[in-house]
Parts: structure tokens; C-alpha cells; sequence
């Protein structure tokens, strides 16, 4: 999952950021596509990109053990959510930073606490009460609690609240990162 995500934010972060720095990525606006679409391209690509390290990852840990799959429906759902949240992230990643150490402190002050304060290396329910109702807030706790479902069948929070609960979030920023894209927020020069 974390190879999944990384690789899904810096599909687009990365590819927003290069066309800015190169002065391409006027060619990109000029096109006669929406927002919607031009959206849509660059989280598709970030999907695809997260998907298939994903599986890679995966076809490489088969070697050395045989992990539990308890539900491949919630596994897939999980993975293609995670994906489009991270690669919507990296869009909007993008569209703000100017340069590359912007982008990083993106990642580094922003994806990378959410991601490990998510429960990824402990159940919530080992944390104290603060932290356990702090969790609550975050929406990549809920990404991580249900793939964990797939896989081994026990969550924190039941798999159809965290699948509701990340599909709201993912469309809040893929309204959010339209409406980015469609004010040209540091895109137009």
C-alpha cells in the first residue's frame, strides 16, 4: 500500500511540476480539453502508475511468503481509491509548488505524517484515547484500516464506514482540484 500511494502522488506531482518548469505545460492548457478531463488524464495515469508498482510489490512478496487474502473485492477497492486520492494530492501538489523542495515539503509535512499517524504499523486501539479520537480525523486511517481488512479480515473501524468515509474525502478533492484547475490557481502565466 505505502508503494502504491508513493508512486501514485509522484506520478502527477511530478509531472505537473516538470511541465511547469519546462514551460510545457502551457501546451497542456491550451488543449481543447475540460477540467474534468484534463483532471481525470493526469489521476488515471497516477492510478495506473500506483496499481502497477502495487502489483509488483505484491508479485515480489509471493515469493518469500503467502500473505492472506481475506476479501480481493475490498483489497481492489482500497488500492484504486488510495491511488486516485494520492494522485489527486500530487495534482494539487503540483499546481502549487513552483519547485522541487516545495513539492517535497508537500510530501514531507503533509502525505508522510498522515500516512504513518494512519495506523499502518499498529492498530488505533493500542494508542492512547487522545490519539485514538485524533485518528479518527484522518482519512488515510480509514484507507489503510480497510485494505488491512482485505488482507486479514480484522479492521479498527467496520469496511463500509472507512469505503464511505475515503470515497467522500476523494471527491471533495477531486472537486477541490477542478475547481484549482479551472481558476488556473499558478498555472497561467
Amino acid at each position: 500500500m505505502m508503494s502504491l500511494l508513493q508512486n501514485a502522488f509522484a506520478n502527477s506531482s511530478s509531472s505537473l511540476i516538470q511541465s511547469k518548469i519546462n514551460g510545457s505545460l502551457v501546451f497542456v492548457l491550451l488543449s481543447p480539453v475540460s477540467h474534468w478531463q484534463l483532471y481525470l488524464a493526469y489521476m488515471l495515469a497516477a492510478v495506473v502508475r500506483g496499481l502497477i508498482v502495487g502489483i509488483g510489490v505484491f508479485a515480489i512478496t509471493l515469493i518469500f511468503v503467502k500473505p492472506a487474502c481475506h476479501s480481493l473485492i475490498w483489497i481492489l477497492f482500497f488500492s484504486f481509491l488510495g491511488a486516485a486520492i494520492l494522485g489527486t494530492m500530487g495534482i494539487i501538489a503540483g499546481i502549487w509548488a513552483d519547485k522541487y523542495d516545495q513539492l517535497a515539503s508537500f510530501q514531507n509535512f503533509l502525505i508522510m505524517p498522515a500516512t504513518f499517524l494512519s495506523g499502518v504499523f499498529y492498530s488505533i486501539h493500542s494508542l492512547p484515547a487522545f490519539w485514538q479520537r485524533l485518528s479518527e480525523f484522518n482519512p488515510f486511517f480509514y484507507l489503510v484500516d480497510g485494505f488491512r481488512y482485505g488482507f486479514f479480515g480484522r479492521c479498527d473501524v467496520h469496511p463500509w464506514t472507512s469505503a464511505i468515509i475515503v470515497s467522500i474525502f476523494f471527491v471533495f478533492l477531486a472537486f477541490f482540484t477542478v475547481h484549482l484547475l479551472r481558476k488556473g490557481y499558478k498555472l497561467r502565466f
